[in-house]
């Protein structure tokens, strides 16, 4: 509950090292028209593609690619970020700042994209 008006969160990815190899965001196909925000609440998960592109899993299967207006020096490598906000919603106004570790550090900041909601390619399998 946003009681003090004020929601921070930490988002730490699942997928360690994966970043590593950025050159393979997955691709995906509009579905729908872009955001401004999405409610915080919403969100379950979210999984940095890129220094630039970050796919946020909303509650009920929905995925929205944010694409950063610039690139997020080392957002990719940490695949960690943080947000402050005082609405309960991510807007494309925010600014993240990426977490540098061991110890947490902030890292660069940088302004969000809007909200894209997109369904992703399936993996083919091998």
């Amino acid at each position: 509950m946003l009681r003090t008006g004020l929601a921070i969160a930490a988002i730490a990815l699942t997928a360690p090292g994966m970043a590593r190899d950025r050159n393979k965001v997955p691709e995906a196909v509009p579905a729908g028209k872009a955001e401004s925000c999405i409610s915080i609440s919403r969100i379950r998960a979210s999984h940095v593609r890129s220094d630039s592109v970050i796919d946020f899993e909303t509650n009920g299967g929905k995925t929205y690619r944010n694409t950063l207006p610039n690139s997020c020096p080392g957002l990719g490598f940490r695949e960690s970020f943080a947000y402050q906000t005082s609405l309960s919603q991510l807007c494309s106004t925010d600014i993240i700042t990426v977490l540098e570790s061991p110890p947490v550090m902030r890292g660069a900041s940088c302004g969000l994209g809007q909200f894209q909601p997109v369904t992703l390619a399936k993996k083919a399998r091998r």
